[in-house]
């Protein structure tokens, strides 16, 4: 399964947000620690998908939520400009699904260098952002597995969508390494697999350095070698030895030959599996017109993959730790 259908659950929904504090940012923790009640009340079918999802992930490598209940437009904010949002912001529909769905999958988790280190990131155009970053909007952002040059990687790359772009060109586009593989020949699998490969940093890790250079590695293909993760990044990983940058542009190519579009609406929850796939973003045009696209972004982490040691929370904000 890869799209939930949810209009039928809207009023149950709209009941567990009703339990939700109000203002979420002024107590953290125990905003989703009441999420973490209101996950255990999931409509059965939504928490049957989600847990089958979080447990063994699928081929396409993302779950896509649909139709969950996103306010009128007359009741929603304008598209914001600044981040972080105010702390005195009120709940939101779609704030209140990422925080039920997700600790239903794991912990919300911060990055100190990221967005102020704030666990809910809105991701709006902005004039002038960086290519690297999510406010870019008139030109591509790259394939990228989040943060696949953090030791504490999210599992999960949670993003629902309160207003659309204009046009309804902007595409998310996931493409996964289950897929992929096939398309690999063996020894290009043999090559990549469990090979560390030099990786720059996104501009928020490079502790205010224009360009410190590749400060990580990331291992390409790692864990099962039938069904392996994915570390990958179009801008950030720079192979040095020849045989190495023809062995990841084969696996470009192929992650290009199976990537899928989704372009999300209001009402859309997309779940992205960040350890086995890579994602992107198609351009678009604002107008700048306070009706611009406007996603919310959260960060999972679970139990797998070495992501949690042991007594952390929903809502911990983590420090930045390279991988080598």
């Amino acid at each position: 399964m890869t799209v939930v259908d949810c209009p039928e659950f809207s009023g149950e929904l709209l009941a567990l947000a009703a339990q939700l504090p109000p203002v979420p940012r002024t107590d953290l923790y125990g905003f989703l620690e009441a999420a973490h009640t209101a996950a255990a009340a999931l409509p059965e079918p939504l928490a049957a998908a989600l847990d089958e999802f979080n447990a063994d992930g699928n081929q396409n490598g993302y779950l896509l939520l649909r139709g969950l209940p996103v306010e009128e437009d007359g009741d929603l904010p304008s598209t914001p400009g600044t981040t972080p949002a105010p702390v005195d912001r009120p709940l939101l529909n779609m704030e209140a699904m990422l925080a039920v769905v997700g600790r239903r999958l794991g912990l919300h988790t911060g990055y100190r260098e990221l967005r102020s280190a704030t666990v809910y990131h809105d991701v709006y155009p902005s004039p002038g952002a960086h290519h690297l970053s999510s406010e870019t909007s008139e030109t591509l952002l790259e394939f990228h597995t989040e943060m696949a040059y953090h030791v504490r990687q999210p599992n999960y790359v949670m993003l629902a969508c309160s207003w659309a772009d204009h046009e309804h060109k902007a595409a998310t586009l996931v493409g996964s390494v289950r897929k992929a593989l096939p398309l690999l020949p063996d020894d290009i699998r043999a090559r990549l697999f469990d090979r560390p490969l030099p990786c720059c940093v996104d501009v928020a890790f490079r502790g205010g350095v224009k360009d410190p250079g590749a400060i990580a590695n990331v291992k390409p293909l790692y864990g099962d070698p039938q069904d392996p993760h994915l570390g990958y990044d179009r801008e950030l990983l720079v192979p040095r030895d020849p045989a190495d940058v023809e062995a990841v542009a084969v696996l470009s190519k192929a992650l290009d030959e199976v990537r899928e579009a989704v372009h999300l609406v209001p009402g859309d929850v997309l779940i992205v599996d960040n350890f086995r796939t890579t994602h992107a973003r198609t351009p678009f045009t604002p107008r700048w017109d306070g009706r611009d696209r406007w996603l919310h972004r959260v960060y999972i982490r679970t139990d797998r993959n070495g992501q949690l040691s042991g007594g952390e929370r929903a809502g911990d904000i983590v420090d930045f730790v390279p991988r080598r």
